[in-house]
């Protein structure tokens, strides 16, 4: 890509900038409109302006997408365009939960700094702009190229806000006395359900992508152990997913298999992952090596010898998982092509 090519690119985001802001302070007005608001809380700006953020950073990912990527699927096979389609579907609705979950976050944060401040319509209306503003520009950035390593990325920092605003709207202050589970209860156990569903979309996209680089490195004569691949990946997302579609107040049985199943899988979807990599590369082996060493360690000193609790074991689960991943993601960026790589074969199934 030439310089002059790049900088169109970065004038059609400025341009997209303006517009998204334009738009959210628009709407955002319009459904503010009547006595003024507080920041957050019932009745607040904040739930209408991560609304109004979520849908345009989403229609802006979309625009995007179509204008710098439409060409991309002309000479790939129809099975090939479809999985490339419903990866663009998947991430423009995780983009929306991302945008929505950390406005509501900004908002929560701000409600306790600014506590009694009341904002008129217009007021409102701009910092849903401006909100809108900045989803707009970053997940128009996304559609122009996005990377494996970018979702890895959005799915580490996606589970921080969804995870911190779980915490700011708990029922029980006192969840981390048992386990994460706890958030999932209550009045505001839909920001951590949330959370765990849109993860898992993500998880799933993730793999969707990782499949996409090991075949720009394989080729079509590995598509067989490419296509286990995204499927234990996108099993993966979807046991997640459940583990906040049954929460542990209504459903344990299935809220548990959710959560095991969860970490089976992802466990077995990243040693056929490193298998089918060429090599597999050392950082790759080291990370991982390091890492199953941490987690016994930390499993003992929780288990065996009762230092902190199982949340904080979760906890350091979670952080060792996320950065495992992240060095796959960064490993299988050095070894993949820039290109696209189009299928030369017109099934998945046969030659």
């Amino acid at each position: 890509m030439d310089q002059q090519q790049r900088m169109r690119q970065e004038s059609r985001a400025v341009w997209a900038t303006v517009v998204c802001f334009l738009v959210g302070t628009g709407i955002g007005t319009m459904l503010l409109w009547g006595n003024p608001r507080p920041i957050a809380g019932d009745g607040s700006v904040g739930l209408p302006a991560a609304a109004v953020a979520g849908v345009i950073a989403a229609a802006s990912f979309a625009v995007s997408t179509f204008m710098h990527r439409r060409g991309e699927h002309a000479a790939m096979p129809r099975w090939q365009s479809i999985i490339s389609a419903a990866s663009a579907v998947a991430l423009t609705i995780a983009f929306a939960g991302v945008t929505a979950l950390g406005v509501l976050l900004a908002s929560e944060v701000l409600g306790v700094g600014l506590q009694g401040l009341e904002l008129p319509p217009v007021g409102g209306g701009i910092i849903t702009g401006v909100a809108s503003a900045v989803a707009g520009r970053l997940t128009f950035g996304a559609g122009i190229g996005l990377r494996t390593t970018d979702l890895a990325t959005l799915l580490f920092s996606y589970l921080v806000i969804g995870t911190l605003l779980a915490m700011l709207t708990a029922a029980d202050p006192r969840w981390w006395e048992t386990n994460f589970s706890q958030l999932g209860i209550g009045v505001g156990s839909w920001a951590f359900n949330g959370t765990l569903v849109v993860a898992g979309i993500l998880i799933a996209t993730v793999g969707s992508y990782i499949g996409r680089d090991l075949h720009r490195i394989l080729g079509d004569t590995a598509l067989g152990r490419i296509a286990w691949v995204v499927a234990l990946w996108a099993a993966t997302g979807v046991a997640l997913a459940a583990v906040g579609l049954f929460p542990i107040e209504n459903i344990v049985v299935l809220h548990n298999i959710s959560a095991g199943s969860a970490l089976a899988l992802f466990i077995a979807a990243g040693v056929l992952t490193t298998t089918a990599m060429p090599g597999p590369p050392l950082p790759l082996l080291l990370t991982t090596v390091g890492i199953a060493l941490l987690l016994v360690i930390a499993s003992v000193l929780a288990v065996g010898f009762d230092l902190y609790s199982i949340t904080v074991l979760e906890a350091i689960v979670i952080g060792l998982g996320l950065l495992w991943l992240t060095t796959l993601v960064r490993v299988l960026a050095v070894l993949t092509p820039d290109a696209s790589r189009p299928s030369a074969r017109w099934s998945l199934l046969r030659g």
